[in-house]
């Protein structure tokens, strides 16, 4: 078992595939930085589907089981079914999951489920459509969302939900949200997290897991909720069972952090690989591969980085100064 300097396996892999996006969301591209001018990504620089394959095996032979795509916004790439029936033919897969803001999913919700899509994660902060299109920075109305979840359900994928909090932005929808889609999918709530360097984050603007919690409660307390035992070891979010029978999640990073479980290494869409979602460096995988390197060198490329690794920004955040931190939209959530 590959395992890094703490101790924590090498298991999930979060693959970016683009780093445009058809939202301008305040806390991963705000507009204001990301605008109309701004200079993505060439084609040219993206790995193409051929060199992720290619980096999925062998993150697979090094210990790998779950793979997400992630963006900007993944179902922007062309041709993505392709890459998912790509993937899924990856001997010892054994998830693949999408994380997507659920724009497109009406159009293409079955083509992927078909190709061999496991679980999609839609994004959706605030069922306001005032609230909501400020949140998103284009003014786009939830339902569009809402449709893409129901697009997915059809479709025979799982779904969660995510959303993350932000104090006096729409943490007084919380329970409103919950209602809503609790028998839909599992709602997974985020505490607002330093990531990128455009986002405007601050800690008075978190509203602790404990607190969201109670908000989301009839009486205000949290306590109709139970904690629940996590699934495998590792899990980020915290579940909880309301006394209805229905799941919530709660991640943590801020009030609560995880890196002592964090088995998850991110690979940007021009094929940089990042061990913390928090990382200012990162290794470039695109350049041996474009330049020959075989699959042994490539293989203990990465194994080099993986038992070097000490990443735990969350648990040092406020000890810890990063000048630049790699943008989510790079290297999705």
């Amino acid at each position: 078992m590959l395992l890094d300097q703490l101790g924590r396996p090498l298991r999930d892999l979060r693959i970016s595939v683009t780093d445009r996006c058809n939202l301008r969301c305040t806390y991963c591209m705000p507009a204001d930085i990301f605008g109309p001018d701004y200079a993505f990504l060439p084609r040219t620089e993206l790995l193409s589907f051929e060199e992720i394959e290619r980096l999925a095996r062998t993150f697979v032979n090094l210990g790998v089981q779950k793979l997400r795509i992630t963006g900007g916004e993944p179902t922007l790439r062309r041709d993505l079914p392709e890459l998912i029936s790509r993937l899924a033919q990856i001997e010892g897969v054994q998830d693949i999951a999408l994380t997507t803001n659920g724009l497109l999913l009406p159009r293409l919700a079955p083509a992927l489920r078909a190709a061999g899509l496991n679980r999609v994660t839609v994004s959706i902060d605030s069922l306001d459509p005032e609230v909501f299109g400020r949140m998103n920075g284009l003014g786009t109305h939830p339902q569009k969302v809402l449709d893409g979840i129901e697009a997915a359900l059809n479709a025979g994928l799982g779904v969660k939900i995510n959303t993350v909090v932000q104090r006096g932005v729409n943490d007084d929808g919380l329970r409103a949200l919950w209602l809503a889609l609790r028998d839909k999918a599992v709602l997974r709530l985020i505490e607002f997290m330093d990531v990128g360097n455009h986002n405007g984050w601050n800690l008075d603007s978190v509203v602790p897991s404990r607190e969201v919690l109670a908000r989301l409660s009839a009486d205000g307390t949290g306590a109709e909720f139970t904690p629940v035992s996590p699934n495998y070891r590792g899990e980020v979010a915290a579940r909880h069972m309301g006394a209805d029978g229905h799941e919530i999640g709660l991640i943590s990073s801020v009030s609560a952090p995880f890196c002592g479980e964090c088995s998850r290494a991110r690979i940007s869409a021009v094929g940089v690989l990042y061990t913390c979602l928090f990382a200012g460096t990162g290794t470039d995988l695109r350049a041996p591969l474009r330049t020959g390197a075989d699959d042994e060198a490539m293989r203990e490329l990465i194994a080099g980085v993986w038992k070097a690794r000490r990443d735990r920004y969350s648990e040092e955040r406020g000890e810890v100064t990063r000048e630049q931190k790699v943008e989510m939209s790079h290297i999705g959530g």
